[in-house]
């Protein structure tokens, strides 16, 4: 046979138009903190919010017990040592099984994340130590750079519902508060992101969070207002007097310098001493200042910090590395 011959013929499939398809104009779908909702791509995340809801649970099943003190709640033991018995298990339900190993470490950040079952008091050592078990979440490959909005936004909103549903049910105690000097008692983080989540928003101004109207119409929509609804639930008083801290950063005339001078003062009196952090220093998994590739270490370190506007209602989160 010739060689000319020996060519083969064209397919035939590409004589045949390709079925239609759809095109559709990208458009922003997370706006808001409740549309998280809409974010169902990650399975970790949705396990992740499964276990902080059984931690809500067991707070139901274990009602505060009648106490001469009115602060520290011995109930709050019952419920801790419930988590304690039960972490490596609630932890083994967001790890894989063939990365088992890790549970035992990951599941010492969750028990310290909760508070001091001792003395009955939380912090944002507690606070910090959530943030080490995210971490160490994305160090083992669980969770993933583009997981990083719905952590934020959707796991430590959750967390941050369930600690204090844990305050205000056993009236835990500050742990290493400043008082009046203080950001707040409890919190630190959510105040960085949530700041950085008001970034360019077009109505909002750092002035509006101590505007009880404002707080009170837009607190479902972002982390920042509902730590300060808290605050005024939980104190008496002028809020000058009891959050004098916060008071004088709603004079700062930009949410990009709020984020800038929390992240600072953080960085200066919340980020602990690698000599001085208990439990943290014990784990082959942290080394303080976050380990490399560890997506909620970069956040916490570059929280604000990206180059685009984020638009209104949107997270102005920075980008892993």
């Amino acid at each position: 046979m010739a060689e000319g011959q020996q060519r083969s013929q064209p397919d035939s499939s590409e004589d045949i138009p390709p079925a239609t398809q759809n095109f559709i104009i990208p458009k922003k779908e997370i706006h808001t903190v409740p549309d998280m909702g809409k974010w169902k791509r990650s399975q970790a995340i949705e396990k992740l919010v499964a276990l902080l809801n059984t931690l809500d649970r067991w707070i139901d099943e274990t009602p505060p017990v009648d106490q001469p003190s009115r602060f520290g709640n011995k109930a709050y033991r019952t419920w801790y040592a419930k988590l304690d018995e039960e972490a490596e298990n609630l932890v083994a339900t967001v790890v894989p099984t063939h990365l088992a190993a890790a549970v035992p470490e990951v599941a010492v950040y969750l028990k310290e994340s909760v508070g001091n079952s001792t003395r009955i008091d939380y912090g944002t050592g507690h606070e910090a130590a959530f943030a080490a078990f995210l971490c160490c979440l994305c160090k083992i490959g669980v969770l993933r750079v583009d997981d990083q909005i719905a952590i934020v936004f959707k796991v430590f909103n959750r967390y941050l519902e369930v600690m204090r549903k844990l305050q205000k049910t056993y009236r835990m105690e500050p742990a290493g508060s400043q008082g009046v000097w203080g950001l707040d008692d409890f919190q630190f983080l959510p105040f960085i992101w949530g700041s950085s989540q008001l970034i360019d928003h077009p109505c909002l101004e750092p002035r509006h969070f101590v505007d009880e109207k404002a707080v009170n119409e837009c607190h479902k929509d972002y982390m920042f207002l509902e730590c300060v609804l808290f605050i005024t639930e939980m104190k008496t008083g002028p809020f000058a007097e009891h959050s004098n801290q916060l008071w004088n950063i709603s004079a700062v005339p930009s949410w990009s310098k709020v984020n800038q001078g929390l992240i600072r003062m953080y960085k200066a009196e919340h980020l602990p001493d690698p000599e001085e952090v208990g439990p943290f220093s014990q784990q082959k998994f942290m080394e303080w200042g976050f380990p490399d590739g560890a997506v909620v270490g970069n956040l916490l370190a570059n929280a604000g910090n990206t180059g685009s506007s984020p638009g209104p209602g949107r997270s102005h989160m920075p980008q892993s590395n």
